[in-house]
């Protein structure tokens, strides 16, 4: 019965990880390359932001961006990617102008404009927040490509699963690659220079 059971598991740990590995398969490449799925990636969106102002994609066309999605009640992955976007603005210097850096929540429910306000200003002040209604929201995962899943919690609230990367597009919305979860700070920079000198 044990060897059983062991087989089940092993079957849903293998399920899991192709699911994971299909829904982030986009997001291989460098800066230059062009990764699988490049057209698919990316989009118009309308969405608010956290000065309650709605905005859409056009507001932002006119630089490479760096975008990343996540949620306010995040414990771990998005406080520490926004802490080193601050980082890499850092490092970038003048650089940084030519750059929007922008975080999108997965989360509107919760994730009022007010909220990523305040939610941001522990971080970078040129980290743009966007948020919006739940449709608007969900149209950006689905042009994005991003996974995100509400998760239930016993205590009767709920956590977020999401895609960790920060995306990268030029200034025509093209995508062009990753800056993958705690990757080096030199990495992640090179990639940025790059994308704002392309």
């Amino acid at each position: 019965m044990k060897a059983v059971r062991y087989i089940a598991w092993g079957l849903v740990v293998i399920v899991a990880a192709a699911a994971i590995v299909a829904s982030l398969g986009w997001y291989t490449g460098q800066i230059g390359d062009k990764p699988a799925g490049v057209a698919s990636i990316g989009g118009p969106f309308t969405l608010v932001n956290t000065d309650g102002e709605t905005v859409t994609l056009a507001d932002f066309d006119d630089k490479p961006r760096a975008m990343f999605f996540g949620f306010t009640f995040c414990p771990d992955v998005c406080p520490t990617t926004l802490y080193e976007a601050g980082g890499w603005l850092n490092a970038l210097g003048d650089k940084a102008d030519d750059l929007t850096m922008i975080y999108v929540t997965v989360d509107p429910e919760r994730d009022t404009p007010e909220q990523m306000k305040n939610y941001l200003s522990s971080f970078d002040p040129r980290i743009v927040g966007l948020t919006g209604s739940q449709e608007q929201v969900d149209e950006a995962i689905r042009n994005y490509r991003v996974y995100a899943r509400k998760v239930e919690l016993d205590d009767g609230g709920y956590t977020m699963d999401h895609t960790a990367s920060v995306m990268l597009f030029d200034e025509d919305g093209t995508f062009k690659g990753t800056i993958d979860y705690k990757e080096s700070t030199q990495n992640a920079v090179a990639k940025l220079e790059r994308l704002v000198g392309s």
